[in-house]
């Protein structure tokens, strides 16, 4: 009920300027709906339950609707008018010194290029490779079973391989590894790129141990229902230290590359390097940078 309204009822309520009429409270509602409730609760244990739902629902349409029509049922309550006030002993208004060039705070407020989070992937693909080769040297005495271990995510070829062809170089296998842990190595690094500089404390923890350890967990607990066969195969130690090989080479590759300033705040023509007049300085002007 809107403000205006108030003010009518005030004017032309016969109990004075302080009491207005409201809608009266009413408990059939509530009826109403607990007669709906057994009603379809009775549709899975007795028909004796529905019964009684459809008698509390008719009570509870028929008073309902009683206190509606022919005339609504209504109480009086008094209104306490109020002049609020807010009182401050501050006579200026303090604001934050962040981000003073941009209207509004966007955080983070810089963060690392595409090219940081290509580096990191890569770095990080070179030191898990380098630690899953030497578990496949120690456990199978091959650098080849990891590798194809890892193409069988993705290729069954390798999944049909004997305990001793595991161990031997397939050009097929290999291939498929390679493809398969640059593309994936590469979209984590982005990932990390645009993920620490949101990690204000300790970024190499959170991204180099914690998400490595959290996303293996999740893997361990989904693979068995995926591909039983391969995860057979798997030593977890193991593939949680690569995990967390990477994400600790990638996290410092990652933050040793120099950080640009976001530009969510600047208009979409200079983001998309067209010159638009009122948006940048005109070409050949003092204020033209190069």
């Amino acid at each position: 009920m809107t403000t205006s309204v108030f003010a009518d009822q005030l004017k032309e309520s016969s109990k004075g300027p302080r009491e207005i009429e409201l809608p009266a409270s009413s408990a059939w509602p509530l009826v109403l709906a607990v007669g709906f409730a057994l009603l379809f609760a009775g549709l899975l244990t007795s028909a004796s339950v529905s019964v009684l739902g459809a008698v509390l629902t008719l009570a509870g349409c028929v008073g309902w609707f009683r206190e509606v029509f022919p005339h609504e049922h209504e109480e009086v309550v008094p209104v306490f008018a109020e002049d609020p006030s807010s009182a401050t002993e501050r006579r200026i208004v303090e604001r934050l010194p962040i981000a003073p060039e941009f209207v509004r705070a966007w955080l983070p407020l810089e963060t690392y290029p595409v090219s940081a989070g290509v580096k990191g992937g890569l770095a990080g693909s070179v030191a898990m490779a380098v630690l899953a080769c030497g578990y496949g040297l120690l456990k199978a005495g091959s650098i080849w079973y990891p590798i194809n271990l890892l193409a069988a995510v993705v290729y069954a070829e390798s999944l049909k391989l004997g305990p001793a062809q595991l161990n031997s170089f397939h050009a097929d296998s290999f291939a498929v590894a390679i493809v398969l842990h640059g593309i994936v190595s590469v979209l984590v690094g982005l990932l990390y790129g645009a993920m620490l500089p949101m990690f204000a404390r300790r970024p190499i923890l959170l991204g180099g141990l914690i998400a490595p350890a959290l996303w293996s967990g999740l893997l361990y607990s989904i693979l068995g229902l995926l591909n039983p066969l391969l995860e057979s195969h798997i030593d977890w130690f193991w593939f949680t230290a690569s995990q967390v090989a990477f994400g600790i080479v990638a996290g410092i590759v990652v933050m040793r590359q120099s950080r640009v300033t976001t530009r969510e705040n600047v208009p979409f023509a200079l983001r998309a390097g067209i010159e638009a007049p009122g948006t940048m300085a005109p070409r050949g002007s003092e204020e033209e940078k190069p």
